[in-house]
């Protein structure tokens, strides 16, 4: 068993460093952009070519309210598709009156949508945008021109989609390695206070309870001694899916140390949890692991109560599991909150033997 503190939570949520990075990439494609940008106003108001002007004009204060969004707000303006909307509009318009100057523009617009967009988005995007291009490209410039247009636009699009393609997914496989135990599949500490932080915030606000369940498999450094280490993972692994077999969906299961798990019960109070544990333990203890390994567990339940933190909420599950370990194994404790941390609320202790 651990003792747990807010300050003992070093792992950063990796969802969370993903969209700070997102957020920075963002940040400076508009900073980038409007430094291109702001410049042309005056180059296409000299030339007479007031629309345009005005379009580049709202492009870069659209920037501009975006880049202080993110730093003042945290927060993501217009999801990107006001840039992309006026970034076409100002490719295509500028090629229909500046004719190639204005074409060349559209190259940096097709890969700045995938990065600002979502991929079907971005698609979807492109697709309209290189038709515009298109189309003005068609009774703008010669005939041979044009297909070289059309084509190099269209390879371009397929070339940053397949890089985008391919970024997403390594994101989502790098989060996913990060947040989960490679041995058993349950997720692991790096987004442990976050979602109990988010059960927190849903009990103050909304009076919605949630419980959790720390359970310890008994005597388990013997599995290793006995029978080997590869052995020990195996039982773990067994362990993780028979506890996941008997979990709903919303429900949540961690892997927080050597033979030690969590359950995350949202919508559940104290005694439906204790129902949950018992059930939980006897399908750990129902039949022999790897043929002939026999295990059985302990569970500590609790509530989470107002005006707690995340890191007195799990301690009271530790407490009630050392209690549970302390009392011979093999049973469930359930430790009831109290507003002061010091000071446990009284156990109720069932045996399975």
């Amino acid at each position: 068993m651990t003792k747990w503190t807010a300050t003992s939570m070093k792992a950063s949520n990796p969802t969370l460093v993903v969209l700070g990075y997102r957020r920075q990439i963002v940040y400076h494609l508009h900073f980038w952009a409007l430094v291109a940008a702001a410049p042309l106003i005056l180059v296409q108001w000299s030339l007479d070519h007031k629309l345009l002007a005005a379009l580049l004009a709202l492009f870069c204060v659209n920037a501009v309210a975006v880049m202080a969004c993110l730093r003042w707000r945290q927060k993501y303006l217009f999801e990107g598709r006001f840039f992309a909307i006026l970034a076409a509009l100002c490719a295509v318009y500028s090629t229909a009156i500046n004719g190639y100057p204005g074409l060349y523009w559209s190259y940096p617009v097709i890969a700045s949508i995938f990065f600002l967009l979502s991929l079907r988005e971005a698609c979807i995007s492109n697709i309209l945008f290189i038709g515009a291009m298109a189309m003005v490209s068609f009774g703008q410039f010669p005939e041979p021109d044009f297909w070289r247009i059309v084509f190099s636009l269209a390879l371009t699009c397929i070339f940053v989609l397949v890089f985008a393609w391919l970024v997403g997914r390594l994101q989502t496989e790098l989060t996913r390695l990060a947040t989960t135990d490679p041995l058993t599949g349950c997720l692991n500490r790096s987004q442990l206070a976050d979602i109990l932080n988010s059960q927190i915030q849903l009990r103050e606000r909304y009076e919605r309870v949630s419980s959790l369940i720390l359970i310890d498999l008994d005597h388990f450094k013997a599995v290793n001694d006995r029978w080997g280490h590869v052995a020990g993972d195996n039982v773990l692994q067994e362990a993780a899916n028979r506890l996941r077999r008997r979990l709903r969906d919303s429900d949540q299961l961690f892997r927080i140390g050597g033979e030690e798990f969590m359950l995350v019960l949202p919508e559940t109070r104290q005694k439906d949890a204790e129902t949950l544990a018992h059930q939980l333990l006897t399908t750990i203890s129902a039949g022999p692991f790897l043929e002939d390994i026999q295990l059985t567990a302990s569970a500590g339940v609790t509530e989470v109560i107002k005006g707690e933190t995340w890191s007195t909420w799990l301690n009271r599950a530790d407490q009630a599991l050392y209690s549970a370990k302390s009392k011979g194994r093999n049973r469930t404790v359930t430790l009831r909150g109290s507003m002061d941390s010091d000071a446990p609320g009284p156990e109720n202790a069932t045996n399975l033997s």
